[in-house]
């Protein structure tokens, strides 16, 4: 019943989308000419929607809205970018099933969200994976073949085309009593995303994962339906959910990974040029969306010891080791959920961070 519902719901969304928001593409030539344009200096206009899965502020947000100025200013003007964020269109997965569908065109795409879509991806959900050197990953994200090659074109075959992968951040954890050893973890209930992978992360620590959506994490941990929660230092400020919860653990157990995606069929039939923009403009914003995270989560930290009284927990060496071990129980979750294809992607992964880890 749930499913169908979904369906539903996704239906109206693509209806309302398509004919509320107008045409995708309007030309000043034929219709039929529309998509063998071969320069952005003749033809018509263009509106793209891009969708993103947080408010207003947030990296995602901005992201997204330095995305539009680059495009804009490079198409001069051609080009107008119609900025969706989360709730506007539906929630984090029905923004991916509308991207998949062609109810828009952009999306910002995370494994977490789509964990059920795109199977391989729920690597990016295993603990102590990248390294902790934040401009090393940068370098991962950017040249990695498991990501770039293997994985894309497992996103690819679902209809979803990953243009760049970058990060909003460590994730750390809140929770309503301390949670800085792996046993303190037995029957804890901890909000994931709907990713089966993050589930089986929380499980090798004995706890009790609770998919919630994420505009509703506040009210569960406050009416204590859910007892933690995971994100990166910004979010947890932006959405205060230092207020209904006692610890903060400084644990960046892994780091929150999402994408920059466009829906194939849209991007195969624009003009070169066009398409040629659109990967010079994700590559252009690249170490943006890492300045941008470090920024905020920074700044971040700051805000909620001023805010709050909430108690800030920084794991030891023994502790991190201690999860470190407990955490290996997920990674052959993993390679059991996924099969061979998932698991040629991972031992890639941990090939090209090891040899790119600082010594």
């Amino acid at each position: 019943m749930k499913k169908v519902i979904s369906f539903i719901m996704l239906i109206v969304l693509v209806m309302a989308l398509t004919t509320g928001c107008g045409p995708k593409q309007t030309t000043t030539g034929d219709a039929g000419d529309q998509n063998n344009q071969e320069s952005t200096s003749t033809g018509g206009t263009y509106t793209w929607r891009f969708a993103h899965e947080e408010i207003d502020g947030s990296v995602q947000d901005l992201y997204v809205k330095k995305f539009k100025e680059v495009i804009e200013k490079k198409s001069n003007g051609r080009v107008n970018i119609e900025i969706y964020p989360v709730g506007q269109i539906g929630d984090a997965t029905q923004q991916c099933e509308l991207l998949q569908n062609g109810g828009i065109e952009f999306g910002i795409i995370s494994p977490g969200n789509t964990g059920t879509i795109v199977a391989e991806n729920q690597l990016f959900s295993l603990h102590f994976l990248f390294t902790d050197d934040m401009d090393k990953n940068a370098e991962i994200f950017k040249t990695s073949t498991a990501l770039n090659e293997l994985l894309s074109n497992k996103y690819l075959e679902k209809d979803i085309k990953v243009l760049a992968y970058w990060t909003e951040g460590a994730m750390q954890w809140t929770s309503g009593k301390a949670v800085n050893t792996p046993d303190k973890w037995k029957g804890f209930k901890m909000r994931t995303m709907p990713s089966p992978m993050i589930v089986a992360a929380y499980q090798a620590y004995g706890a009790n994962p609770t998919p919630v959506p994420y505009m509703e994490v506040y009210s569960g941990l406050q009416l204590n339906m859910i007892e933690g929660q995971e994100n990166p230092l910004f979010a947890i400020e932006e959405m205060k959910f230092y207020e209904v919860q006692k610890y903060l653990t400084l644990a960046s157990s892994n780091l929150y990974v999402t994408t920059t995606a466009v829906n194939p069929d849209f991007f195969n039939g624009l003009p070169k040029d066009m398409q040629d923009m659109i990967m010079e403009t994700v590559d252009e914003i690249r170490d943006y969306s890492f300045d941008v995270q470090a920024d905020l989560n920074g700044n971040a930290l700051d805000k909620i010891r001023e805010k709050s009284n909430i108690e800030i927990v920084e794991l030891t060496t023994a502790e991190r080791e201690a999860f470190r071990e407990a955490s290996k129980a997920a990674y052959d979750k993993y390679v059991s959920m996924v099969g061979a294809a998932g698991k040629e992607i991972l031992e890639k992964l941990i090939e090209e961070v090891k040899a790119i880890e600082p010594k």
